[in-house]
């Protein structure tokens, strides 16, 4: 794994991570770069974050007003409900170990955690904080696991948000960094995406996660794509199993 920093090093630059320590931002924005390209990801955040004042107000509105503002990223209904779904749970719940917030006091008219609408008129006076700050000091295997509970949520989502928020070492794992790791052979054939984020996570030292995960994601886009990879322009190519076989089958 170090020589695959080294070499992607090279050949990528060497990104360095700056943790903006604003978990909700980055499950949102994880959430709406679902199934589309950055651009279009960027602009539904960026009209999400013009059209209401802070996520409460995301939460508490109709559904169809969340739809329509990040309509540019794809799949809107589908966004929309999950992002709402996802903030009714963290409202409901305080911090691991301080207990869930009680029912009566989610927002009125909000997604509950299993799809339902809380009842207009039954919020309370003091509404549950919203924020997913304490993930910053939670232990590795309760962030995780919180984050795991959301709705939508999955692995990879859940270690964006800790790497990007707080630098925490986790190998997030898309299907580039996926397919590249795969033909370099760190991680069996077939293997889950769960297994994957496992097996990377222990192959790689803490500090080299991030500057990874990044140069992986270049890579698989630049050089190591999906279909007619660039093998021989690949720094990586003497390490690759794949791609040296495929060079001498050209």
């Amino acid at each position: 794994m170090r020589t695959i920093r080294d070499r992607l090093r090279a050949f990528y630059g060497r990104p360095r991570n700056e943790p903006h320590r604003a978990p909700l931002d980055e499950l949102v924005l994880t959430v709406l770069s679902q199934n589309t390209n950055d651009r279009n990801r960027d602009i539904a955040y960026a009209r999400l974050r013009a059209r209401f004042p802070d996520w409460r107000a995301v939460l508490e509105a109709p559904v169809d007003e969340v739809e329509e503002a990040i309509r540019p990223g794809g799949i809107s209904r589908v966004k929309s409900r999950r992002i709402q779904s996802m903030l009714a749970a963290i409202a409901a719940e305080a911090p691991p170990g301080q207990g869930p917030a009680p029912h009566h006091n989610r927002p009125s008219g909000a997604l509950a955690p299993d799809g339902s609408t809380v009842a207009r008129g039954s919020r309370s006076t003091s509404a549950p904080r919203l924020d997913l700050d304490f993930l910053g000091a939670a232990p590795r295997e309760e962030a995780i696991e919180f984050l795991e509970r959301l709705p939508g949520v999955g692995r990879k989502t859940a270690a964006c948000v800790l790497l990007f928020s707080f630098d925490r070492p986790e190998f997030p794992v898309d299907t580039h960094v996926y397919r590249v790791a795969s033909r370099l052979g760190l991680i069996r054939p077939k293997a889950s995406f769960e297994e994957a984020h496992d097996v990377l996570g222990a192959l790689s030292d803490p500090e080299n996660v991030y500057e990874l995960h990044v140069n992986m994601i270049r890579h698989g886009r630049r050089i190591c794509a999906a279909r007619n990879p660039r093998c021989t322009e690949c720094p990586l190519l003497r390490l690759c199993p794949y791609g040296r076989e495929r060079v001498r089958a050209s």
